[in-house]
């Protein structure tokens, strides 16, 4: 989204103009990280794995949201808001789309289907946006 479709998404309700600190979007590229490695792990089970995945691609969302000066309490349009926020191609962002469906199913029905291809397209697509929140310059407030 360009800064005027997120300040829409401000109109609206959906986001809210929230200025982030250099130490928040660090410590949520700390945890993203540390997520991402912990999900690393193939002695994990495969939904151990993908939650840790899930959560740690949140995290590294809520950076790159954070760091254009926006907060949403949707974990989806977190994920939704990275074709923009970071130019994340539409085949990344589905991977994202399939992923939180997936996630929701687990948390809110106790459906767990998660499989390995599923959970490496996940890591494959985490490690980008941690690639790319940590191109972004640091800010100007500490």
């Amino acid at each position: 989204m360009s800064p005027a479709e997120l300040d829409n998404l401000v109109r609206i309700g959906k986001l809210k103009i929230e200025p982030a600190t250099q130490s928040e979007l660090a410590g949520l590229l700390h945890s993203g990280r540390v997520r991402l490695k912990d999900a690393a792990n193939a002695s994990l089970s495969l939904e151990s794995r993908f939650d840790l995945a899930y959560n740690a691609t949140h995290a590294l969302s809520l950076a790159a949201l954070r760091w254009h000066g926006y907060r949403s309490e949707n974990r989806y349009l977190v994920f939704q808001s990275l074709i923009h926020t970071l130019q994340l191609p539409t085949e990344q962002w589905r991977v994202l789309d399939q992923a939180h469906r997936k996630r929701n199913l687990a948390e809110y029905e106790g459906e767990l289907d998660i499989d390995e291809p599923l959970l490496l397209a996940l890591l494959r697509v985490a490690e980008d946006v941690a690639r790319r929140v940590e191109t972004l310059a640091p800010l100007a407030n500490p």
